[in-house]
């Protein structure tokens, strides 16, 4: 759909941008945007000219000192930001919202009996294509009515130091929906930055599934697994399965790129489902790391 067959008026909610170093991403991430009443991009002291390009795009931007614990980002940002719409759009700077996308969020948020949350679809492009196959596309709860949500608070100590939601998904309350059209989920900063990112997420991940085997309980506050729940929910309860599975690397492989498809992508879909087996290696390598330390450091 052509951009111009989008309202006039602007579209009466706030979107947070979160961002470090997206100087590759930004400008399009929220020429995408300029439907919305307000884009505020949460930068982390970016290195490169993130700010600049999102400032000249029309952008507020804020700088975010992280300090450890929770809140992280964007938490941070709803908790502490003055708002004048009732709603909240969560979108990543590698991300970008098409007119379709904009066109049922308006509706929706009109609506006089509107879900106070919507799940949308992050509809995943590698190496300049969009999957259809492979499963890595995902529905998660973006856009939602100021007080109706908050991030999961998984650790109070991240040893890691991220300073934005990565896994941790939004806890609503109130009635959910969801838009039908996807988000555009492309990152212009190349495989290397995308396998390095996976690499700090990793260890990550490696630092929660350590926590949840000590305590049997997946953070502090978290989204409950359930089979017959909302996404957030069925994704974690497939989580909590796989996690306890021996050759788990090799069963998301065959997971994405066999039972999803992710071969009817070519090398690329190939490639894709290779990342995502080797995330998870990573992810339990680092913790057998993390037992072999600690029992050299008790002497054992």
């Amino acid at each position: 759909m052509n951009p111009r067959s989008l309202p006039a008026q602007s579209i009466p909610v706030t979107v947070l941008v979160a961002a470090r170093n997206e100087e590759s991403n930004i400008a399009r991430c929220i020429t995408s945007l300029k439907p919305a009443a307000r884009v505020v991009v949460l930068d982390s002291g970016s290195t490169d000219k993130t700010q600049l390009l999102a400032e000249t795009a029309g952008a507020d931007v804020i700088q975010f000192v992280y300090h450890g614990g929770y809140p992280k980002k964007r938490q941070w940002a709803i908790d502490n930001l003055s708002f004048d719409s009732e709603w909240i759009l969560l979108v990543d700077a590698d991300e970008q919202i098409p007119p379709d996308l904009w066109l049922e969020i308006r509706a929706a948020i009109e609506h006089h009996d509107a879900p106070s949350s919507y799940f949308i679809r992050k509809g995943f492009h590698f190496l300049g294509r969009r999957f259809t196959y492979g499963g890595f596309s995902f529905d998660a709860i973006l856009l939602f009515r100021l007080g109706c949500a908050r991030f999961e608070h998984l650790v109070d100590n991240d040893q890691i130091g991220l300073d934005m939601e990565i896994h941790e998904r939004l806890i609503t309350r109130g009635a959910t929906g969801r838009l039908r059209t996807p988000l555009i989920h492309d990152d212009f900063k190349g495989l290397a930055s995308y396998i390095d990112k996976h690499n700090k997420y990793s260890s990550w991940e490696a630092h929660l599934r350590t926590l949840f085997f000590r305590t049997g309980r997946w953070g502090l506050d978290s989204v409950q697994p359930k089979l017959f729940g909302n996404p957030q929910e069925r994704r974690r309860f497939l989580k909590f399965i796989a996690l306890r599975m021996p050759f788990e690397p090799t069963l998301w492989f065959m997971y994405h790129y066999v039972v999803r498809g992710g071969f009817l992508e070519g090398i690329r879909g190939y490639i894709a489902c290779r990342i995502r087996s080797a995330y998870i290696a990573s992810v339990r390598a680092k913790i057998y790391e993390r037992r072999i330390t600690e029992s050299i450091l008790r002497g054992n």
